[in-house]
C-alpha cells in the first residue's frame, strides 16, 4: 500500500491543493526575486540563492507529484525533479568556474524544466483548468533557457540580476494561475444549486 495522497485536479481537495500550490510558488519566486536584488551583491548570498533556486523547483515538484498520485503517474514532473536536481549540483560545481558558467547551467536548466513545465500543463488542461499561464509559463523558461545559454557566452561576466527576471515571471505565471483557479472556484460556487 502506497502512502501517496492522491488529489485529483479536478475534485475539490485537488482544486485546494493546486491553488495552495500555486500561491506558494508564486510567493516563493518573489521572495527570491527581492532576495536576489537586495542581497545578490555578496558573493556569498547570491552563491546560496543560485543553488537554492533549482534546488525548490525540485522539492515543489516532487511535492506536487506525491500529492497527485505519485512519480509514475506525473511523468513530466519526475523528469523536472530530476532536472533541478542536478541543475543544483551543476550550480554548485559552476560557482568555482565562473559566473558564465552558472548562467549556461542556468540556461540548459531553463530550457529542459520549462518544457517539462510546458508537459505538465498539457496533462493537467483538461483537468484542472487555468493551465494556459502554465503553458505560457513553460514556453517561456525554454526560450529564456536558449538567451541564458548565448548570454553565457558573451564577454560580459554576468550576475544574480541577469536571472532575476526570469524569477519574477515564474512569480507572475503562478500568481495569475492561481488567481485564475481561485476566481474559477468561487463561480462553480455560485453556480451549484443550493440544497434545502
Amino acid at each position: 500500500m502506497s502512502d501517496t495522497i492522491i488529489d485529483q485536479p479536478n475534485s475539490p481537495a485537488g482544486s485546494r491543493w493546486l491553488r495552495s500550490y500555486y500561491f506558494t510558488r508564486a510567493a516563493a519566486s518573489a521572495v527570491w526575486v527581492a532576495a536576489a536584488v537586495t542581497l545578490g551583491t555578496s558573493a556569498p548570498a547570491a552563491a546560496v540563492l543560485l543553488v537554492a533556486y533549482p534546488t525548490w523547483d525540485a522539492v515543489a515538484n516532487l511535492v506536487d507529484a506525491q500529492r497527485n498520485g505519485g512519480m509514475k503517474r506525473n511523468p513530466t514532473q519526475t523528469l523536472n525533479v530530476a532536472v533541478s536536481a542536478a541543475a543544483t549540483v551543476a550550480v554548485t560545481i559552476a560557482l568555482g568556474i565562473s559566473m558564465n558558467a552558472v548562467l549556461a547551467v542556468f540556461g540548459v536548466w531553463a530550457t529542459l524544466a520549462g518544457l517539462a513545465q510546458l508537459g505538465t500543463g498539457v496533462r493537467r488542461w483538461k483537468s484542472a483548468g487555468a493551465q494556459w499561464a502554465m503553458i505560457l509559463s513553460g514556453a517561456q523558461s525554454a526560450l529564456a533557457g536558449a538567451f541564458f545559454l548565448k548570454q553565457a557566452n558573451a564577454a560580459a561576466i554576468p550576475g544574480i540580476t541577469d536571472i532575476a527576471p526570469y524569477a519574477a515571471f515564474g512569480a507572475f505565471y503562478f500568481l495569475v494561475s492561481a488567481l485564475w483557479l481561485t476566481v474559477a472556484a468561487a463561480r462553480a460556487r455560485k453556480a451549484a444549486p443550493i440544497r434545502a
